[in-house]
């Protein structure tokens, strides 16, 4: 859980400190802008916490521009014993596994944002050990679902976050 909520808190700062004429800026996460990136972020949030409370899972609304209120409300949903236990009814998976895929989301995303806005990002070294392992033994179901794209070359000495960067189909270097 605490990785998960200083992942979480990285990126809804960075979210916070978007500015209306920054929403079309592109983001290395090609089939989104700034506004689209943040409108994935609220559908994540929103679709963890009901995975998180045994819930269904949930479509993609419109643009609402309340990501950060969303994330402490999965958060909270998380923070329960019980979100941790068995399966989740919409994907099948168990929770472990969902709460993994939601730190990726935050991780990766968050650096998405930062280097859209053209901001530095450095990620906790835990969280990203932990979305690297997690995201090595799942890329190909990634790929398979869309998830992610498809790898791109690090080198093999790469710090550990070029490493997951690349796994998920994003390359390091990438800038505005």
């Amino acid at each position: 859980m605490p990785l998960m909520t200083s992942a979480t808190e990285r990126t809804a700062g960075l979210v916070r400190e978007v500015r209306q004429e920054q929403l079309g800026l592109p983001t290395p996460c090609e089939t989104f802008d700034v506004k689209d990136l943040i409108n994935h972020l609220e559908w994540v949030a929103e679709l963890f916490e009901s995975l998180a409370r045994q819930g269904p899972r949930t479509e993609q609304g419109p643009y609402a521009g309340d990501f950060p209120e969303r994330v402490e409300r999965t958060l909270a949903a998380w923070a329960r014993p019980e979100a941790w236990q068995g399966a989740g009814p919409a994907m099948g998976l168990p929770m472990t596994v969902l709460a993994h895929m939601y730190l990726v989301d935050m991780v990766v995303h968050g650096w998405d944002l930062a280097r859209a806005l053209g901001q530095e990002y450095a990620p906790d070294s835990a969280a990203v050990a932990r979305a690297e392992r997690f995201t090595d033994e799942m890329a190909e179901m990634g790929r398979r679902r869309g998830a992610f794209g498809p790898p791109v070359p690090v080198a093999e000495d790469a710090p550990p976050f070029d490493r997951l960067l690349g796994l998920v189909g994003r390359d390091p270097a990438w800038t505005t």
